[in-house]
């Protein structure tokens, strides 16, 4: 994790992330920048490393990408573990995440089923000759001038899934330079009355791409879980910035 000035905080503290916990599961709210495994031995820290401090059988159920914000599941026993990834091998974990996007877009539970291909290194394109299955629903929560928030429910999880699909829908993520989104700068959005300092250079409402993980719902052995988190500070910021001057 990151603060503003790109430096990673020394007093992250793994039990603040926490938004459940039980005897056999902990769920936290992860925040962007942040890394689900380690990367390197003796780089930054990741969700892994945090949780294995904290308790030492940790394991991580799924991943989220590093910039990406929001819910994720880690398994306090391998038995726990074992019966989550049964239901994703299973696709019985409904997952629904929130991005900002460019445009208006009405999606009306529009489904997105373009195959997907890995090609390694953190790369991915649409193949439809060689591809892997992968779906997503979209469906427009928030309409402004210039951007749209969006619901998108991943049926399958492909590397990079929400954010190749939105592009191929020619919207693009806020922040995606990989798929061609770009920030939102205030004084795109707020055409009277921005100033700036002599010599200070403008930056992005947001340093990253808008995507978070906001609802998880599953079943563990008999017991069913709903989990929603609450956006991180970049995110509710953004929108914010939107509702009063791109309405």
């Amino acid at each position: 994790m990151k603060t503003l000035d790109g430096r990673t905080p020394k007093f992250l503290q793994f039990a603040d992330l926490i938004i459940h916990e039980d005897d056999n599961l902990i769920v936290i709210n992860k925040p962007p920048f942040l890394a689900s495994l380690d990367e390197r031995e003796g780089g930054e820290a990741s969700v892994l490393r945090l949780a294995k401090k904290y308790h030492p059988d940790a394991q991580i159920c799924h991943r989220l990408d590093k910039e990406t914000s929001g819910l994720l599941l880690i398994a306090k026993n391998p038995e726990t573990y074992r019966l989550i990834a049964i239901e994703f091998e299973r696709r019985r974990v409904s997952k629904i995440y929130h991005a900002i996007i460019e445009g208006t877009h009405v999606f009306e539970d529009l489904l997105v089923d373009l195959p997907i291909l890995n090609l390694g290194n953190k790369n991915v394109t649409i193949d439809r000759a060689n591809g892997k299955r992968a779906e997503t629903y979209f469906k427009s929560l928030r309409y402004f001038k210039h951007y749209t928030l969006v619901e998108c429910r991943p049926i399958t999880g492909r590397m990079h899934q929400i954010r190749v699909h939105l592009a191929t829908q020619h919207a693009a993520i806020v922040g995606d330079t990989l798929y061609r989104g770009k920030p939102v700068f205030l004084s795109q959005i707020k055409k009277r009355g921005f100033t700036l300092g002599k010599g200070q250079e403008e930056l992005p409402i947001m340093k990253r791409f808008a995507l978070h993980a906001r609802e998880l719902q599953l079943t563990v052995g008999d017991q069913a879980y709903h989990f929603e988190a609450p956006y991180p500070k970049d995110f509710a910021t953004l929108l914010r910035q939107l509702e009063k001057y791109d309405d």
